[in-house]
């Protein structure tokens, strides 16, 4: 691989699309390994070492962080070139990378300029669908932010079992939900980067303690007798018929390779899972980024005034629209007077939404759905739509993302306008492999 041609095809590309806020002139392999010749790009909320890493936040400009991320370190021993940070909402809030920082470009759909490449991965996903040579992204997810957009982008997106991959190194949204993982054109190469960033970490308390399978052993492996529960709200009221239709096509290859479907309820997770995940979610974010008021971490400006004062010049000029709404958000729902009514209420309900998943994965191997309702909209139509409705486009995702659990997006089809859509399976914890099983069925 001519690393000087990749990064000037991934400059042409950038000029174009708006996938990176950062793109490395001169990348370097460090390691010898399993990713040799393979470009890695990387969101731009993980610490690359030297490297500007700001969230997608004008806050964090000129952010150069110190050291690498523990995932980043694993990829540079294998030998990856990283060619820059991929563009995305601030600090992930948002489902269609429309909420970038301030002064910050908005990526478009490689599929159709006008629409969005989905949130809050949308670089990552965009680039790895343009990419004219072997790539792959490491994206995060907090509610459905890997595969959102790989399904909004037409590629395969793994968002894996909370704790299976190191957080270290990656700036927090929401710390009890955020997962580091894949995104690429193949279940093969999804396959070796996950083999790669999973693992315990010592320097991470939350990562798990447990064996990584060989996932490419799962690769060729039969699914004959699987069991697949099909989400029974995942296709009704408010989901695209032209989606639906695409997913049912992708359900009926898995039966064809000899898997075994039945129909599952989630009432809990369909009713509850938008209000519980965004008010946990907030209450975290909000917490984690009071530490950016401009004294210690992010963007400083000449003190005037109180404390108080410049803390509030500070966020108000640097923080955009998306980002103060859910601090603000966060920060009543976690305030002493409301912590009982909001917060520790939506922890309750994460908690019962976690045992209906384990209840239904005693019947079955896996679970699937249609990634997103609605194949990506165009910029113009999510001008329109009220922060609840934006809210609202992770109903399929959310839940999950909730309950730590591995799932991927892999593409199945096309709708009428030729805007690519994903099919989503999602397995118990540290059960990635069946993913991979299954989904290598639906792919070519």
């Amino acid at each position: 691989m001519d690393t000087k041609k990749a990064v000037k095809e991934t400059k042409k590309i950038n000029k174009e699309y708006h996938y990176f806020n950062t793109i490395d002139e001169a990348p370097k392999k460090q390691g010898d390994g399993k990713l040799n010749n393979v470009i890695v790009s990387v969101k731009d909320c993980i610490c690359v070492k030297n490297l500007e890493s700001r969230a997608g936040s004008k806050i964090l400009e000129n952010y150069k962080p110190v050291f690498d991320a523990t995932v980043i370190e694993k990829i540079r021993k294998q030998g990856a070139t990283i060619i820059g940070k991929t563009a995305q909402d601030a600090f992930g809030f948002g489902s269609f990378s429309t909420n970038v920082g301030k002064d910050m470009k908005i990526p478009l759909n490689p599929f159709d300029k006008e629409r969005a490449c989905g949130g809050s991965s949308g670089g990552a996903a965009g680039f790895t669908q343009k990419a004219p040579f072997k790539h792959i992204a490491l994206g995060q997810s907090t509610g459905g932010s890997i595969v959102a957009p790989a399904s909004f982008c037409g590629v395969i997106g793994l968002c894996p079992t909370y704790g299976r991959v190191s957080r270290y190194g990656l700036m927090d949204y929401a710390n009890s939900l955020d997962k580091i993982g894949p995104i690429a054109k193949t279940m093969e190469d999804i396959a070796l980067m996950l083999e790669i960033i999973a693992g315990f970490d010592k320097k991470e308390s939350t990562t798990i303690n447990a064996e990584v399978p060989k996932y490419s052993n799962f690769l060729k492996k039969s699914i004959k007798g699987m069991k697949i529960g099909i989400i029974k709200h995942a296709f009704g009221k408010g989901i695209d018929e032209e989606v639906k239709n695409s997913v049912k096509q992708g359900i009926k290859q898995l039966e064809e390779q000899g898997a075994k479907t039945e129909t599952i309820e989630l009432p809990l997770t369909e009713k509850y899972g938008i209000p519980a995940y965004y008010l946990l979610a907030m209450c975290e974010a909000s917490t984690n980024l009071a530490k950016l008021c401009g004294m210690r971490y992010g963007a400083s400006e000449q003190i005037t005034g109180n404390f108080n004062e410049y803390f509030k010049n500070v966020r108000s000029h640097y923080f955009n629209d998306e980002s103060k709404r859910r601090i603000i958000i966060g920060t009543f729902a976690r305030m002493a007077g409301h912590r009982d009514a909001y917060y520790i209420k939506a922890a309750k309900v994460r908690t019962k939404i976690i045992e209906e998943y384990k209840k239904a994965f005693k019947k079955v191997d896996l679970l699937v759905s249609p990634t997103m309702p609605f194949v990506t909209p165009k910029f113009k139509e999510i001008e329109k739509l009220t922060p609840l409705q934006n809210y609202m486009a992770d109903i399929l995702t959310v839940g999950p993302n909730l309950a730590g659990l591995p799932h991927i997006s892999i593409p199945v089809g096309f709708n009428k306008d030729k805007m690519p859509i994903g099919l989503m399976l999602i397995a118990d914890h540290l059960q990635e492999e069946k993913l991979i099983q299954a989904g290598s069925k639906l792919t070519k």
